[in-house]
């Protein structure tokens, strides 16, 4: 049998040839060492949970543990979702209304360069640059580029896009149908100008001021509603004229926004490791460069005691 002693607590083992005697003659050592040296013992504890905590959960200082590719390669956004997620109820409409997205992560050589060539395929193909950002992080350069094209033009200009890349590593198009929105704002608007009519037959018979004035006060008020109307038919036909393309752009595959097979490729996890052991690397420095900033704390605190401790070993 086996005893171990935790305080006033007592727990016995049976021998079962797990813990031998120099397992327990180790831990008697220990907890002994713990008791004689209680301040020590809690400034070590403090010093190994400040290190290691980081790896396990959020860093008492902000610092976060990296759980993802995108967070631990480069600050790479993820596809931004289409504007109309719902899907339209389908209508007898003749002529459908689609407002087509396209997003595309491209492997390239050199990344301003590309980025300046699909802006400028863009241009040359009638469409126009919606934003560019360019990044240089120490992993790998890595770009957004968002364009309009004409939609007649999107797959030869896709096409185009595709001869720029080393390795195409993602394509996704999505088609949102938006007909029965743009029928409905029709007829809304039919209610609305027929309402106008109504009330401006109500004005030319008005003889009162404050009649006149009522009346064009609802005038107005239904312009205001007619002319948003209109507006949001246009904002529709011109979002389906134009198609929106959105390409990812980076030197290294990793860095770009999309989830990577599971196959085994033995140059991305060398590149893991690696990349790994600087993060690891530069997290140590981090926390040692805070442990010797605090070391105005804890080191008179460590030399106090230590003097205290031979100090009693004189008087005894």
């Amino acid at each position: 049998m086996y005893k171990l002693c935790f305080g006033s607590t007592r727990l016995i083992l049976p021998n079962l040839g797990l813990l031998d005697k120099h397992f327990i003659q180790f831990y008697h050592e220990v907890m002994d060492w713990i008791k004689n040296h209680k301040l020590s013992s809690l400034l070590l504890i403090a010093l190994v949970y400040f290190i290691l905590r980081p790896y396990f959960g959020v860093s008492p200082f902000g610092l976060s543990r990296v759980t993802n590719y995108s967070e631990f390669f480069s600050s790479a956004p993820l596809p931004s979702r289409l504007s109309f997620q719902q899907e339209s109820a389908p209508t007898n409409q003749a002529k459908r209304i689609i407002v087509e997205e396209t997003s595309m992560s491209l492997v390239v050589l050199k990344v301003k360069e590309v980025a300046d060539k699909i802006i400028d395929l863009a241009k040359t193909n009638g469409g126009f640059m919606v934003s560019s950002t360019i990044s240089q992080p120490e992993e790998a350069p890595f770009a957004t580029v968002v364009v309009r094209i004409p939609a007649d033009k999107v797959k030869g200009t896709i096409d185009e896009y595709r001869k720029l890349a080393v390795k195409v590593t993602s394509e996704n198009v999505m088609g949102t149908d938006v007909t029965d929105q743009y029928v409905d704002l029709e007829a809304r608007l039919k209610t609305l100008e027929a309402t106008k009519s109504k009330f401006e037959e109500i004005m030319n018979k008005a003889a009162q001021v404050q009649d006149l004035l009522t009346v064009q006060r609802e005038l107005i008020g239904l312009q205001d509603q007619i002319d948003a109307l209109k507006g949001r038919q246009k904002y529709l036909e011109q979002t389906a004229s134009l198609s929106k393309i959105t390409i990812y752009l980076s030197s290294d595959e990793m860095a770009l926004p999309y989830a990577p097979s599971q196959a085994f490729r033995p140059a991305v996890v060398f590149k893991l490791a690696v990349r790994s052991l600087i993060n690891t690397g530069r997290g140590l420095a981090e926390k040692g460069i805070w442990i010797m900033v605090y070391g105005v704390i804890w080191v008179p605190v460590l030399g106090g005691v230590i003097l205290y401790r031979r100090w009693k070993k004189t008087k005894i």
